[in-house]
Order: structure tokens, then C-alpha cells, then sequence
């Protein structure tokens, strides 16, 4: 089987190629010479995805899914949320947008928050979605080489280390991503 995952983010490639079973061929938006930067026009992670994988559908013709993450901060009413990616700016600069993270938080006590992803998809004439979660709070000083984003500065509930100090192997087993793409992979 052979699926299109509607990104140009090598980083979320490579985590999703990682968790597929053989027998399942993940294909890029390069692959398929998909060169446009689909914009994301939602105002939801829900939305986001959806406008990914019915543009891949309706201009390739490809059974393929898409996700669209976020960081959910409690005390900042759900914020960066669907504008994580460009929260400091269009630009997308991972250190200004922790700087911004920070920033909001100064004055906060409350520093619990939540990685979220939604998966979209069409296969097989089916449109389906699903969803993953993990919690945890935010640190005030990056840690850590691995991941991208806000990894240096979210410590899942129930460890010690952030994203960027866990290393692949276990982000992989609990990250947000993750857990989405799991149960993905059960409704194929």
C-alpha cells in the first residue's frame, strides 16, 4: 500500500517513517511533485489537516492523510494552539516562538500544557480523522539536542526529560504524533 502524508517537513517524515509496518509505503509531497505550500487557512489543527489531504485529493488524486499539530498551553487559553509553527511570525522560527512561549508565561504559575495532533485522511473513498494527545509542562530553559519545535521545553507527564532530551526511540513510543498515527495505522 502506498500513501502520500501531505507535509514537506522532513522532520515529521522521518517520525512518521519510523513508526510505519512494512508493507506500507509512506510517499512525501516531493515524491509526488507536489512543490506548492499548501496554505493553512483553519482556524483549527482539525481544519489544517482537512484542507491538506482534500487539496492532495481533489489536484493528485491520491489516497493519502495529513496532520496538523499544536502546542496547548492551559494558562494561555490553548495558545500558540493551530499558530504554533508561526507564533513569534511567518517566518517560523522555532527560537523565536519559544522566546514568545516564554514570554507569555512570565507572569503564569501555571505552566501545564498539551501537544495535540489530528491526522486527516481519504482512503479508499473514506474520510476519517483521529487524534493524540500527551500532556506535560512547559520548563523555562531549553534542554536537550533532539526533536524540533518546542521539544527543548516540554517535559511529558510521567518523565524527567523533555521531547529533545528523550531521544527518538521513546519520543516515538509517546509523542502526540505518535499516538495519532497509531490509531491511524488500527483503522487501515
Amino acid at each position: 500500500m502506498k500513501l502520500v502524508f501531505a507535509t514537506h517537513n522532513l522532520n515529521k517524515l522521518k517520525e512518521i517513517q519510523e513508526l510505519v509496518p512494512s508493507g506500507i509505503e509512506i510517499l512525501s509531497l516531493t515524491d509526488i511533485k507536489c512543490t506548492e505550500d499548501i496554505e493553512e487557512t483553519g482556524t483549527t489543527l482539525e481544519e489544517n489537516a482537512k484542507i491538506k489531504v482534500d487539496y492532495i485529493k481533489d489536484n493528485y488524486g491520491y489516497d493519502c492523510f495529513a496532520d496538523d499539530s499544536g502546542l496547548e498551553i492551559d494558562s494561555l487559553e490553548g495558545a500558540p494552539g493551530v499558530y504554533s509553527a508561526r507564533y513569534a511570525g511567518a517566518e517560523k522560527s522555532n527560537e523565536k516562538n519559544i522566546e514568545k512561549v516564554w514570554a507569555k508565561l512570565a507572569d503564569k504559575k501555571d505552566k501545564s500544557a498539551q501537544f495535540r495532533t489530528i491526522i486527516a485522511a481519504h482512503i479508499d473513498g473514506k474520510t476519517l480523522q483521529c487524534e493524540g494527545k500527551v500532556r506535560g509542562t512547559i520548563i523555562s530553559k531549553k534542554r536537550g539536542e533532539g526533536g524540533f519545535g518546542y521539544d527543548p521545553i516540554f517535559i511529558p507527564n510521567g518523565y524527567s526529560k523533555t521531547f529533545a532530551e528523550l531521544g527518538k526511540e521513546v519520543k516515538n513510543e509517546i509523542s502526540h504524533r505518535a499516538i495519532a498515527f497509531r490509531i491511524f495505522l488500527k483503522i487501515l
